[in-house]
């Protein structure tokens, strides 16, 4: 059974440009989990993933490590929570550049 957490804001430092490090930026994840089908069954937390606890480690994971690229975070996300199963995780930072909404990056 697939879970998806749609559009979680995370805000961190990213970006390789000097006014980028300066203040943390609004970042946008769309997570994929594999869960157990008993999951559904059952209707136990127990049974499934704590998405709170996924969106606390993809938090935590990229304000520690203040990424430059989005590549970067995409992979930073993925590996705080790649413990739990088949995991994919796309990453989208807007304000890049003038003209362009939006750039993501998706792992793996």
């Amino acid at each position: 059974m697939l879970l998806t957490l749609n559009n979680l804001e995370v805000s961190c430092i990213i970006g390789d440009l000097p006014h980028e490090r300066l203040a943390p930026r609004r970042l946008r994840l769309d997570v994929e989990l594999d869960v157990p089908v008993q999951a559904a069954d059952s209707d136990d937390l127990a049974g499934t993933v704590d998405y709170v606890e996924v969106a606390g480690r993809i938090q935590t994971a990229l304000e520690q490590s203040a990424p430059r690229l989005v590549e970067r975070a995409a992979k930073l996300a993925f590996d705080s929570i790649k413990d739990l199963g088949a995991v994919r995780v796309k990453v989208t930072k807007f304000g890049s550049i003038p003209k362009l909404e939006s750039v993501s990056a998706q792992y793996p």
